[in-house]
């Protein structure tokens, strides 16, 4: 049956997070609440960003790009759980969950590659301020996103077609909320050696690369900013740097604990505690990350929420 295109599962059971009836319903208002929060901070991060003319720089570019890939992000697995919990029904078809797999990749490397660019626009700012604006133009911030969504599509693309050559024979059980890369292979009943071998060489580019580009700009940033004389200077270029550095900290401490630590450290639910950490919490923490601290974005923000307020009058 190895290199068959055919499956004996037609679906697949998300096993979600409890069995318990009660946990359930609190688990189904906690979720539906912070995939509301994710969605309305996000989207005013972004109309905020639009419509304010003074935030039309990159580092606000690269913002609501990610905003908006934070909305699509979380839209790719919290909807199905939450429908899964209204209907009584936890199983999501082979189909869907190859396509919801494919959206997860897409998403999550989008992130990993525009928090690369962010840390590159912080470099260039802080770093070489006299060609800031020569260096980060417009044409090339459209390109480093436009780079971020197909170099993310081509990872994403790659997975789930190379997922399609195996069978799944009888275990149909997600020991998750959602359809996992790492979860799917394990319940295979084919050979995974090539798909493996993919995941640890091209599916850890988005993040290892990407990676490896903040920790270099990080401390080419810190050796300048350690050379500014007066403590308030070190102070208001590191102040900059403060959000971007927490939502790294939050994106990648949860994917390192996940898919780089030994796998005789993992359990189903150490996994799943990771997985709502970086699809649900950090997208939904980042509007608040960015804005409790920036006055440009605070300001942004009243404006546009006071003007939809006067409209509604």
């Amino acid at each position: 049956m190895e290199g068959d295109n055919l499956t004996q599962v037609s679906e697949f059971l998300l096993l979600g997070l409890s069995e318990d009836p009660k946990q359930q319903r609190l688990l189904f208002i906690l979720f539906l609440s912070m995939y509301l929060v994710t969605g309305l901070g996000n989207l005013l991060i972004t109309l905020a960003i639009v419509t304010d003319i003074r935030l039309h720089t990159p580092m606000y570019f690269f913002l609501a790009n990610l905003a908006f890939v934070d909305i699509c992000f979380t839209s790719t697995t919290i909807p199905k759980m939450l429908a899964n919990h209204v209907t009584g029904h936890k199983g999501i078809s082979y189909a869907g969950c190859l396509t919801q797999m494919f959206f997860f990749i897409w998403f999550i490397c989008i992130d990993s590659f525009l928090l690369a660019a962010m840390a590159y626009d912080r470099y260039a700012a802080i770093c070489h301020p006299l060609h800031y604006a020569t260096s980060v133009t417009p044409q090339l911030c459209i390109l480093l996103v436009a780079a971020s969504w197909a170099a993310a599509l081509g990872n994403s693309l790659t997975h789930t077609l190379s997922l399609t050559r195996l069978s799944f024979c009888t275990n149909n059980q997600v020991p998750n909320f959602f359809c996992d890369l790492s979860a799917m292979l394990k319940l295979a009943c084919s050979d995974t050696f090539f798909n493996y071998a993919m995941v640890n060489t091209v599916g850890t580019l988005p993040l290892f690369f990407p990676f490896v580009g903040i920790l270099v700009s990080y401390m080419r940033i810190f050796a300048a900013v350690m050379r500014i004389p007066s403590t308030k200077g070190k102070w208001k270029a590191f102040s900059t740097c403060g959000s971007h550095l927490s939502v790294v900290s939050l994106f990648y401490g949860t994917l390192i604990g996940v898919y780089f630590n030994p796998t005789s450290s993992h359990t189903a639910q150490k996994d799943t505690a990771a997985a709502v950490m970086y699809t649900v919490v950090t997208p939904m923490l980042n509007p608040f990350i960015y804005s409790i601290r920036n006055n440009d974005m605070k300001g942004a923000l009243g404006a546009l929420i006071n003007k939809k307020s006067f409209s509604s009058r």
